[in-house]
């Protein structure tokens, strides 16, 4: 599996990174998936304090526990869970970030954090605060690196301006190529790298196509736009590759993209998608195509 460097970091991340949210509560069958993803070259593992209570920390550290100085653990902070567990508030403060990030390492079971990630962020923030605890936890050696994980570009533009972040996570995909048009060509001049999620657009990009597709449609595509524009892209890029394949490699086909997040809730996926992500790289005139089909929104309400 191939890496690129994330940012300005001394992290090589490799180009397929498993999203570790779906791989469940259940011990033996997460670290089935997460030791698959290793026996395909996978180096980046990405959880949450937030997945399943801090259940997912839990499994994730324990089952990279024998590969620690192998891989790259990605973890993330600011949702706050309600002491009933009914939904979780909003908190960016250092003194939350400060204390929180103890109870990931514990539920780890690791001493140092590769890229800790702010989970969310909005314009009315304490930004300077958040950056000060980030910063704060990485002169201290709790964390290596931060970034945010955010669609926002108000947010964006902000902590480009104000932190030392590597990187930001964000959704990316050929039916969602918003951050094409302001995110990827500020982050790509200041050398920050994106790590994008959601490439197969809830499945609508995947061979299963328009079985996934909702009355609702997708973003600012209709059912009727999506089944118009989702055949003609199998028909006429994916050419006896699967949808999957195309999909990845639009993501990694822009250099400001380090590593692709997907998901797995069995080790086949992961499987599947360490093929996609091997898979010849999309020619231009392809990437072209794509790009003449579909949509290049830009971000109306986070402005």
């Amino acid at each position: 599996m191939k890496k690129r460097q994330l940012g300005n970091s001394d992290l090589f991340v490799t180009e397929l990174g498993l999203g570790c949210m779906s791989i469940g509560t259940d011990e033996k069958a997460a670290r089935y998936i997460i030791d698959t993803a290793l026996d395909e070259g996978i180096n980046y593992f990405d959880t949450a304090d937030l997945y399943d209570f801090g259940v997912n920390e839990t499994l994730v550290g324990a089952a990279l526990k024998p590969v620690r100085d192998k891989v790259i653990l990605a973890t993330k902070v600011g949702n706050r869970w309600r002491k009933d567990r009914s939904g979780w508030s909003w908190d960016p403060s250092k003194s939350y970030i400060k204390e929180e990030v103890k109870y990931s390492l514990k539920r780890l079971g690791t001493d140092y954090i590769d890229l800790y990630q702010l989970h969310g962020g909005t314009i009315e923030d304490p930004m300077e605060e958040t950056i000060e605890a980030f910063e704060e936890l990485k002169a201290e050696g709790y964390i290596r690196y931060y970034g945010i994980s955010s669609i926002r570009p108000n947010v964006i533009r902000e902590y480009v301006r104000k932190s030392k972040m590597v990187s930001v996570m964000m959704q990316y995909s050929i039916l969602d190529r918003r951050p094409e048009e302001e995110a990827f060509p500020l982050l790509g001049e200041h050398k920050i790298s994106v790590v994008t999620r959601g490439p197969l657009a809830k499945g609508l990009l995947s061979d299963r196509m328009l079985e996934k597709a909702s009355e609702k449609g997708y973003l600012d595509y209709s059912r009727d736009e999506l089944q118009e524009v989702l055949p003609l892209l199998k028909e006429k890029v994916a050419l006896g590759r699967s949808f999957t394949e195309v999909a990845l490699q639009y993501n990694l086909a822009n250099p400001t993209v380090a590593s692709v997040i997907t998901g797995a809730s069995n080790p086949e996926q992961v499987r599947s998608n360490a093929a996609a992500a091997r898979s010849r790289a999309l020619a231009d005139e392809e990437i072209s195509f794509i790009r003449q089909l579909t949509k290049a929104s830009v971000y109306q309400e986070h402005r």
